[in-house]
């Protein structure tokens, strides 16, 4: 008797689970979230935490949740707003939408929406559309456009895309190992300056030195041959030492000099107090190499006991912005500071930019990290930003299709969620400007061989690119 109560028992439960799925259930034996939870996870990161970035529409005082409900289960593609119904219930999706109907701001002019993809920007200067060129992504953080035409773009989790005839094709395959583990993973892409002849393409990324419950690695640099969807003639060139556990500040842009030599840097590892300032390990340095991965014989430290050789400049906290004025030839590199202290730096030679002996910035706690913003022998940062916006990815504006930006650097925000538009006059930082504000975390920025500006932005993840209206 026992046994046949336990099999109509469990006919009841496969039953029910039946009758969920089919009026929209995705998990009947999971634990349902709330609707609270559902829009802190899923909707703030567009609309505010307080519910603050929502456009004024009609459907706000319509009775009833029904516009609401439709449009977070089907989507809104044109302002990429994504589809639901295969993430939540209909259930949750109900009370997601009576949440928001509920703790809007009644007062309708509080609201300060977040940018819609089709709408024309007039910033200060310059009038711009937003194109979306890809979509679909998660984190995507370098770029790198082939001469036909098609873009690489590196995910932070590991896979690198082509993206080819307005989609993107199957993940390329023969990376090395990667640690894709907090702010590690596959980073920045960049072509060698004479692409065409040699077909070297440049990554960096974090590499995983050895596994287990806690994995140990540091930031690499690789470069390999791209046949198809398939990675050739793979040569590391670079290994960061020493490999620790820590799972952030791993740097990494590339540029390279058009003189022969590749630079980029590494973060500090999250070990401020024992690496920045201290030349026996590459951490919290920009580094230089010839493009083979050799040393130059006239680096700084090359003839110095102890020091790592590939050594350009040291006390850097964690730079992820790098790049040369197309003018002077001068090397430029953003870094995050703590909270608050964010800076720009030219880059020289043999430099000691500070960290973390100086600092315009404070511990994460609001404690005092260090009392001194200056100090005799080392470098002052040409700009310094606090509050942080977590400058990440950096370009100079080159070409005629900005006229009234040539040759202001752009950089992204990744807390403030904008791109930033610097001005230069003679090395000094003369005015800048917030552009796009609630467009998303942007991860990086270039120039395309066409001249335009594209960027990143992450979770979602999406290519964008500007484009110029007269």
């Amino acid at each position: 008797m026992s046994k046949i109560l336990s099999i109509l028992f469990a006919m009841a439960v496969i039953l029910a689970a039946v009758l969920f799925v089919s009026a929209g259930g995705k998990n009947p034996l999971g634990t349902k979230q709330t609707a609270t939870e559902n829009y802190g996870k899923y909707c703030s990161g567009c609309h505010g935490a307080n519910l603050e970035k929502f456009a004024a529409k009609a459907w706000m005082d319509e009775k009833g949740t029904e516009s609401a409900f439709r449009s977070i289960k089907f989507g809104i593609e044109n302002i990429g707003m994504p589809a639901f119904r295969e993430s939540f219930t209909n259930r949750e999706i109900r009370d997601l939408a009576a949440f928001v109907k509920k703790e809007l701001p009644a007062d309708r002019g509080l609201l300060q929406p977040a940018l819609t993809l089709e709408e024309m920007v007039a910033s200060e200067v310059q009038k711009f559309t937003i194109d979306t060129v890809v979509k679909g992504l998660n984190v995507p953080w370098g770029m790198a456009f082939l001469p036909n035409g098609d873009m690489l773009i590196s995910e932070r989790s590991g896979t690198l895309h082509r993206f080819s005839g307005g989609k993107i094709i199957e993940p390329v395959t023969g990376l090395p190992e990667i640690m894709a583990i907090g702010q590690g993973g596959l980073l920045d892409i960049a072509l060698h300056p004479d692409y065409p002849a040699n077909g070297w393409i440049y990554f960096s990324y974090s590499a995983l030195s050895s596994g287990g419950s806690r994995p140990t690695g540091n930031t690499a640099i690789m470069r390999a041959r791209l046949d198809g969807t398939t990675l050739l003639d793979r040569e590391v060139l670079f290994t960061g030492e020493p490999a620790t556990d820590r799972n952030y500040h791993f740097g990494s842009k590339i540029a390279f000099d058009g003189k022969g030599h590749i630079f980029f840097g590494i973060g500090d590892r999250g070990q401020h107090f024992d690496f920045p300032q201290k030349l026996d390990n590459h951490n919290g340095k920009i580094h230089r190499l010839n493009d083979d991965g050799s040393i130059p014989d006239d680096n700084p430290f090359v003839n110095t006991p102890g020091a790592m050789a590939s050594i350009w400049s040291y006390g850097h906290r964690n730079p992820q912005g790098t790049c040369f004025d197309p003018l002077t030839g001068e090397l430029w590199v953003s870094e995050h500071g703590p909270r608050g202290g964010d800076e720009l730096n030219l880059i020289k030679p043999g430099v000691n930019y500070g960290w973390p002996v100086i600092s315009y910035g404070i511990n994460y706690d609001g404690t005092v990290l260090t009392p001194d913003t200056e100090k005799a022998g080392l470098e002052q940062p040409v700009f310094q930003w606090t509050p942080s916006i977590g400058p990440c990815g950096m370009t100079f504006v080159t070409g005629d299709r900005y006229p009234n930006w040539k040759n202001n650097i752009l950089l992204g925000s990744l807390p403030l969620k904008h791109l930033e538009r610097v001005v230069l006059e003679n090395n000094k930082v003369t005015h800048r400007e917030e552009l796009l504000k609630g467009i998303g975390r942007v991860r990086n920025v270039v120039m395309g061989p066409d001249e335009y500006i594209y960027f990143a932005i992450e979770t979602p993840g999406y290519i964008l690119r500007l484009m110029p209206v007269e």
